[in-house]
């Protein structure tokens, strides 16, 4: 575990580095919260409690951007192939990507409910097991960022990545109702896991634990747990490529 720690640490100054990283983490999804906010759109869609749970899982969403990024680059660098020597093992590896990413979901969540609370969202208590959920919401775009960054170069991870990052924009609801677009559209972002997403954020911060169905847990369980499985698998199999 100590080793995983102090690599999250040296992954986390990386992370910090890059004044893009804070741009698009943390200020691009509160300008939309701020600018939705601002204009007054007459649709309960918008309306603070219902809007802030798809800004906190578009600002996850990122991570996903910032994860594969990251892992694409340290491969493209040899970071990886001279680790390769060390003690470390694949699980010290994905675990120190992932603890790297924590303090920014934490940042990502407290500036998100500030900015909500100015604009008439009421304070609970709630807001703190919200920002505990956003912490294992968070992971399922963390393990697609391994996934992506494992299999593809720095090159070709971050515009894959930003794949993922629309298809939240567009199938999580947080812009407008699935049923909008037709009963198909609506089927397949059931069997996507984003939309479970906002539903589990919105029932936590909102008190309303029963909008949130089995299904939704299912889907966001099965797909965190596929993803992180074969992440490891094909992470640890490009460190031996690699390595040869």
């Amino acid at each position: 575990m100590m080793r995983a720690l102090n690599f999250s640490k040296r992954n986390f100054k990386e992370l910090i580095r890059d004044p893009l990283s804070t741009i698009f983490a943390l200020i691009l999804p509160l300008f939309l919260l701020f600018i939705f906010q601002t204009i007054k759109i007459p649709s309960e869609q918008f309306n603070i409690e219902n809007f802030t749970p798809g800004i906190i899982v578009f600002g996850s969403s990122f991570l996903t951007l910032f994860t594969s990024m990251l892992v694409s680059k340290d491969r493209a660098s040899s970071l990886l192939i001279r680790l390769g020597v060390s003690p470390m093992k694949t699980t010290d590896y994905i675990f120190g990507y992932v603890l790297s990413f924590i303090p920014v979901i934490i940042i990502q969540n407290i500036l998100f409910f500030i900015l909500a609370c100015f604009f008439g969202l009421q304070f609970s208590y709630s807001m703190i097991l919200t920002v505990l959920t956003s912490i294992i919401i968070g992971m399922l775009y963390i393990v697609i960022g391994l996934l992506l960054g494992s299999c593809f170069n720095d090159k070709t991870a971050p515009p894959l990545s930003s794949i993922i990052i629309q298809l939240v924009c567009f199938t999580s609801g947080m812009y407008f109702p699935k049923e909008m677009v037709g009963d198909i559209f609506a089927k397949i972002c059931g069997y996507l896991p984003f939309e479970s997403c906002v539903t589990i954020i919105k029932g936590i911060m909102n008190n309303t634990i029963e909008i949130i169905s089995l299904k939704n847990i299912v889907v966001f369980v099965v797909y965190t747990i596929v993803i992180l499985v074969l992440s490891i698998i094909v992470f640890k199999k490009k460190m031996i490529s690699d390595n040869n």
